[in-house]
């Protein structure tokens, strides 16, 4: 089942086109990857599908509903969150602070519910208490739940990016270079920590440079060039394409 399309979608800047009429389908349940040469248009198209910028022209649909231009806080609460290259987050508030704060209905945000503290709003508060625990167990950032985000490592903090995204109850979550920066070990630990969400019915859309990664992970995999979907594949068939070599490695071939 295909769960986000992507149809035609266009976006310039001053003149300049980012994207040129991307098409791309991303089935439910895997792990898809999105390659390309910088400058191809895949943070860009992040930005369209996620809402943060609206499409020129074009459609998004994400479970069966037209999210075209729709606002981001309305497309996450669809269940469709993304992440950003870099890391973001309050460096003085703790990670456990983080993940509370990217949980889902808050209970507190109404002055008058917060000043009652009524039997459901503590309810909500407890039920999004053991799911910052559980988005914890799952990254490996229990032991650091009290550390806080300046006090994290460059991957910590894409662990953390990541459990921000999952405390908003995702069915689909766009990854933008999850592993970028990240020492080799963690690196791996991340890959882990993203097939086990994956086998547990989570769809990934996942952007990174490192090709070892893709091919570890992805599934299917597509390749954006100067704004265009040039071609896709399984990760070994597309590094023996020579259209992918000259577009995106210049000719040089890939390791697998």
């Amino acid at each position: 089942m295909v769960l986000l399309n992507v149809r035609a979608v266009t976006r310039s800047f001053y003149g300049v086109a980012a994207l040129r009429g991307v098409d791309l389908a991303v089935e439910a349940g895997r792990i898809t990857g999105l390659i390309g040469p910088n400058g191809a248009g895949k943070t860009t198209l992040f930005n369209c599908v996620s809402g943060l910028v609206p499409p020129d022209s074009g459609r998004v649909v994400f479970a069966g509903a037209d999210i075209t231009g729709a606002r981001p806080d309305r497309i996450a609460r669809r269940g469709l969150v993304r992440t950003f290259q870099i890391a973001r987050g309050f460096p003085r508030l703790t990670v456990l602070e983080h993940l509370l704060l990217h949980g889902q209905a808050q209970p507190g945000e109404k002055l008058s519910v917060a000043l009652m503290r009524t039997a459901a709003m503590q309810a909500r508060e407890a039920a999004l208490y053991a799911r910052a625990l559980e988005v914890a167990r799952r990254l490996d950032l229990t032991r650091m739940l009290h550390n806080t985000a300046a006090e994290l490592s460059g991957g910590q903090k894409k662990l953390l990016e990541i459990g921000r995204a999952l405390m908003a109850e995702p069915k689909m979550l766009l990854l933008d270079e999850p592993i970028a920066g990240v020492n080799p070990t963690l690196a791996r630990a991340i890959g882990d920590r993203l097939r086990e969400l994956a086998a547990d019915g989570i769809t990934i859309l996942l952007i990174e440079h490192q090709m070892d990664a893709i091919a570890r992970l992805c599934e299917h995999v597509i390749v954006l060039a100067e704004g265009r979907t040039l071609i896709e594949g399984t990760f070994a068939a597309l590094a023996a394409s020579p259209v992918v070599q000259e577009a995106y490695m210049g000719r040089r071939r890939w390791a697998s």
